[in-house]
């Protein structure tokens, strides 16, 4: 063999061994999904801005490229996708309530680190949103609705004019609850009796609960109070009144550990948040079991002005006021739930559902009204001392007129207080939902001038309230005019009999919401408005 012949060999067999591939590297697993969150299935998902996070064995990336293949149906706006960690992260706002949504997350899209990897398999869950808050129409408070029949117009008549027994069994000292310790003596049958016959079709007694509630789990109500009101329910019976016991001053206003529905602390612990809920569950059971066989003439009204001590002013409240929103709707669903499991005539009682503070405006952004076994059986109750410089509650420097006619008045008038009305017809009335002010007045004025302004407020707060369907019950807290701001008392919580200008501005109250003749209209009023001349 010559070397032409041996280098042609050698050279055939290099390109032989070059061309033979090399050894493919060992197939890595991608990486496997451990965790989601939400978790498949879950319901009752806050509609607020939320993240959706799938949780993998290891830590995960996903390039900008894949994040367009991430996908939820329907359709809501994928704010962010981000990868850290072993999470992806996926941001969603837009989310309409009661809609059961699909987040998808494609084979191959979310990559591990490894080389040869796979990408990780497909995933996806499936969460459902609460229901929404109401949208509100804009309303055009100049035009009237014409009055309807629908169970919302007729709760509105049966309810009527009402009256609120208020600084008694809602009062306390040293964090118990006590009815005569703010200067109110005991309230008797003379006094629901006094006020039947003055028109009146409702009472409201607010209770707290406070200091009358044994310890966890039982949370036991203690017999003598119960029985007290008991007592008191049963002369608005005897009088043949509506009546309307609630929760009041058991929420926490003043950070006292006592005032036991704290809604600020729920926010931010899960644990006390569960505690509350389950004195809630515990109590209305028992308030619902003690009157279970009472007729529909007695409501339930689950809470009174639910806030953080900063009654919408607080940073906390302003800063995520959905937070402090959800944890109110979830007690209201444990006030019904609660309610309707004690069954009798419970699994149809009428229950009033407070929204936050009570205020018109909160609780018509806020406010889902809970799921019921009962069908058309909940009320909304929202609270309107409009405008506070006038009405006085917690004000100084109180103005003596108010309205049209008025010269050194708040800016606030009649327009202002029908905007509101109009609202909340809008939000609920026209919906076949009945609304109610379950408080409302205006201190007593002094002078003859601020007396007749009085007088005229409250006639025409209550006619232009029930020319929108809207029942009130007048808030009395038995305290005469030497009190300035807080003189909210117009009869004698004793006896029922009238103090201060109660004989003078009551009966207009009254009429405003009981006087059904066609002659008397909301113009009419507005008519005989006092003149300062």
């Amino acid at each position: 063999m010559n070397y032409r012949t041996i280098f042609i060999a050698l050279l055939a067999a290099a390109s032989v061994s070059c061309s033979k591939p090399a050894p493919e590297p060992t197939k890595v697993a991608g990486p496997k999904l451990v965790s989601t969150k939400p978790a498949d299935g879950t319901t009752d998902v806050s509609l607020s801005a939320m993240s959706v996070v799938f949780t993998y064995d290891q830590n995960i990336k996903c390039p900008l490229e894949n994040k367009s293949k991430i996908t939820i149906s329907p359709s809501a706006t994928i704010v962010s996708i981000g990868s850290y960690g072993t999470d992806l992260t996926i941001s969603i706002d837009g989310l309409e309530g009661e809609t059961t949504y699909t987040v998808t997350v494609p084979a191959e899209t979310v990559l591990g680190f490894k080389s040869n990897q796979d990408g990780a398999a497909a995933a996806s869950i499936k969460f459902t949103t609460k229901a929404a808050p109401v949208v509100i129409p804009p309303v055009d408070p100049d035009v009237l609705p014409t009055k309807g029949s629908s169970i919302a117009w007729q709760m509105a008549d049966k309810i009527g004019a009402g009256w609120n027994l208020g600084n008694q069994m809602d009062a306390s000292v040293n964090d118990v609850a006590n009815e005569t310790c703010w200067g109110n003596p005991k309230c008797t049958q003379a006094t629901f009796t006094a006020l039947k016959e003055a028109g009146f079709k409702t009472v409201r007694v607010p209770i707290t609960w406070m200091g009358h509630i044994g310890a966890a789990p039982e949370y036991t109500v203690e017999k003598a109070w119960m029985d007290r009101v008991a007592e008191i329910v049963g002369y608005a019976e005897k009088a043949g009144l509506n009546c309307i016991i609630n929760t009041h001053h058991d929420e926490n206003h003043d950070q006292s550990a006592a005032h036991w529905q704290d809604i600020k602390a729920a926010v931010g612990d899960a644990k006390k948040n569960a505690e509350i809920r389950a004195e809630i569950k515990a109590l209305w059971g028992q308030i619902a079991e003690k009157f279970k066989n009472k007729g529909e003439w007695l409501i339930f009204e689950g809470f009174n002005e639910i806030n953080d001590g900063g009654w919408g002013w607080s940073d906390a409240f302003k800063a995520n006021p959905q937070a402090q929103y959800d944890i109110l709707n979830d007690w209201n669903q444990d006030f019904v739930d609660a309610v309707r499991a004690t069954g009798g005539n419970n699994a149809t009682r009428w229950l009033g559902i407070a929204g936050y503070a009570a205020n018109p405006t909160f609780t018509m952004n806020g406010l889902v009204l809970p799921k019921d076994s009962a069908e058309n059986r909940l009320m909304v109750a929202v609270h309107c001392y409009d405008p506070a410089s006038f009405c006085g509650a917690g004000t100084t420097g109180i103005y003596e007129e108010w309205g049209h006619t008025g010269v050194t008045k708040p800016t606030d008038d009649e327009r202002s207080l029908r905007t509101t009305m109009a609202k909340l017809y809008a939000a609920y009335v026209e919906r076949g939902i009945p609304c109610y002010f379950g408080e409302c007045g205006c201190v007593n004025k002094t002078s003859e001038k601020g007396i007749k302004f009085q007088k005229y407020y409250l006639e025409y707060f209550s006619k232009a309230a029930d020319s929108y369907g809207i029942p009130c019950i007048i808030w009395d807290n038995g305290i005469g005019s030497s009190k300035d701001n807080e003189a909210f008392g117009y009869i004698n919580h004793g006896t029922g009999a009238y103090i201060e200008n109660g004989s003078t501005v009551i009966p207009g109250f009254i009429k405003g919401q009981n006087d059904t003749s066609t002659s008397y209209t909301l113009d009419k009023v507005y008519s005989s408005a006092p003149s300062v001349n």
